[in-house]
Protein backbone atom coordinates (compact mmCIF):
# COMPACT_ATOMS: atom_id res chain seq x y z
CA UNK A 1 0.00 0.00 0.00
CA UNK A 2 0.99 3.74 -0.67
CA UNK A 3 2.70 5.41 2.11
CA UNK A 4 1.12 8.23 0.67
CA UNK A 5 -2.26 7.08 2.35
CA UNK A 6 -3.54 9.38 5.33
CA UNK A 7 -3.39 6.60 7.75
CA UNK A 8 -7.66 6.38 8.33
CA UNK A 9 -7.82 5.45 5.03
CA UNK A 10 -5.27 2.64 5.12
CA UNK A 11 -6.82 1.30 8.34
CA UNK A 12 -10.03 0.96 6.39
CA UNK A 13 -8.14 -0.98 3.33
CA UNK A 14 -7.10 -3.00 6.02
CA UNK A 15 -9.78 -4.01 7.20
CA UNK A 16 -11.85 -4.88 4.16
CA UNK A 17 -8.66 -7.33 2.89
CA UNK A 18 -8.60 -8.93 6.21
CA UNK A 19 -12.41 -9.08 5.84
CA UNK A 20 -12.51 -11.06 2.06
CA UNK A 21 -9.46 -13.15 3.38
CA UNK A 22 -11.10 -14.23 6.07
CA UNK A 23 -14.57 -15.03 5.00
CA UNK A 24 -13.36 -16.61 1.40
CA UNK A 25 -15.57 -13.70 -0.39
CA UNK A 26 -15.21 -12.37 -3.66
CA UNK A 27 -14.77 -8.48 -1.96
CA UNK A 28 -14.60 -7.12 1.38
CA UNK A 29 -15.24 -3.52 2.34
CA UNK A 30 -15.27 -0.93 4.94
CA UNK A 31 -16.75 2.70 5.55
CA UNK A 32 -15.58 5.07 7.95
CA UNK A 33 -18.42 7.19 9.10
CA UNK A 34 -18.57 11.13 10.61
CA UNK A 35 -17.73 10.01 13.91
CA UNK A 36 -14.67 8.08 12.71
CA UNK A 37 -16.21 4.59 13.26
CA UNK A 38 -15.80 1.75 10.66
CA UNK A 39 -18.33 -0.63 9.11
CA UNK A 40 -16.60 -3.67 7.10
CA UNK A 41 -18.52 -6.50 5.36
CA UNK A 42 -18.13 -9.04 2.76
CA UNK A 43 -19.87 -10.02 -0.22
CA UNK A 44 -23.40 -11.48 0.53
CA UNK A 45 -24.73 -13.91 -2.05
CA UNK A 46 -27.48 -15.77 -0.50
CA UNK A 47 -30.35 -17.32 -2.61
CA UNK A 48 -32.66 -14.64 -1.64
CA UNK A 49 -30.52 -11.57 -1.27
CA UNK A 50 -27.28 -10.71 -3.20
CA UNK A 51 -25.21 -7.43 -1.81
CA UNK A 52 -22.01 -6.58 -2.92
CA UNK A 53 -19.43 -5.97 0.49
CA UNK A 54 -19.59 -2.04 0.11
CA UNK A 55 -23.40 -2.03 -0.21
CA UNK A 56 -23.72 -4.18 3.08
CA UNK A 57 -20.95 -2.09 4.83
CA UNK A 58 -22.69 0.98 4.01
CA UNK A 59 -26.10 -0.53 5.01
CA UNK A 60 -24.36 -1.62 8.39
CA UNK A 61 -23.16 1.86 8.54
CA UNK A 62 -26.61 3.17 8.16
CA UNK A 63 -28.15 0.32 10.61
CA UNK A 64 -26.00 1.34 13.10
CA UNK A 65 -27.21 5.18 13.30
CA UNK A 66 -24.35 6.94 10.76
CA UNK A 67 -25.73 9.95 8.76
CA UNK A 68 -23.03 10.09 6.87
CA UNK A 69 -19.46 8.96 5.38
CA UNK A 70 -16.37 9.97 5.14
CA UNK A 71 -14.56 7.82 3.33
CA UNK A 72 -15.20 3.91 1.99
CA UNK A 73 -12.75 1.54 0.69
CA UNK A 74 -13.54 -2.23 -1.29
CA UNK A 75 -10.58 -4.73 -1.81
CA UNK A 76 -11.58 -6.79 -4.90
CA UNK A 77 -10.39 -8.10 -8.19
CA UNK A 78 -12.16 -5.81 -10.26
CA UNK A 79 -11.08 -3.15 -12.51
CA UNK A 80 -13.51 -0.22 -11.46
CA UNK A 81 -15.93 0.58 -8.43
CA UNK A 82 -19.26 -0.89 -9.59
CA UNK A 83 -21.92 1.64 -10.09
CA UNK A 84 -24.08 0.61 -7.55
CA UNK A 85 -21.37 0.79 -5.02
CA UNK A 86 -20.92 4.38 -5.88
CA UNK A 87 -24.13 5.26 -5.42
CA UNK A 88 -24.80 3.64 -1.92
CA UNK A 89 -21.78 5.72 -0.71
CA UNK A 90 -23.18 8.76 -2.61
CA UNK A 91 -26.82 8.06 -0.85
CA UNK A 92 -25.09 8.00 2.70
CA UNK A 93 -21.87 9.86 2.00
CA UNK A 94 -22.58 12.65 -0.45
CA UNK A 95 -21.23 12.97 -4.35
CA UNK A 96 -17.60 13.76 -2.81
CA UNK A 97 -17.13 11.05 -0.46
CA UNK A 98 -13.91 9.17 -2.02
CA UNK A 99 -13.95 5.52 -2.61
CA UNK A 100 -10.68 3.75 -2.61
CA UNK A 101 -10.64 0.71 -4.72
CA UNK A 102 -7.67 -2.03 -3.84
CA UNK A 103 -6.70 -5.02 -5.39
CA UNK A 104 -6.22 -8.31 -3.25
CA UNK A 105 -2.49 -7.07 -2.08
CA UNK A 106 -3.96 -4.24 -0.26
CA UNK A 107 -2.57 -1.85 -3.71
CA UNK A 108 -5.02 1.46 -4.53
CA UNK A 109 -5.63 1.03 -8.05
CA UNK A 110 -8.06 3.77 -8.06
CA UNK A 111 -9.50 6.53 -5.61
CA UNK A 112 -12.91 7.90 -7.21
CA UNK A 113 -15.71 9.96 -5.78
CA UNK A 114 -19.23 8.62 -5.09
CA UNK A 115 -20.88 11.23 -7.44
Amino acid sequence: MSDALHPEDRKIITLARSTRARNGVPEGAAVRDETGRTYVAGTVALQSLSLSALQTAVAMAVASGATSLEAAAVVSEADAVAEADRAAVRDLGGAGTPVLLAGPDGAVRATVTAG
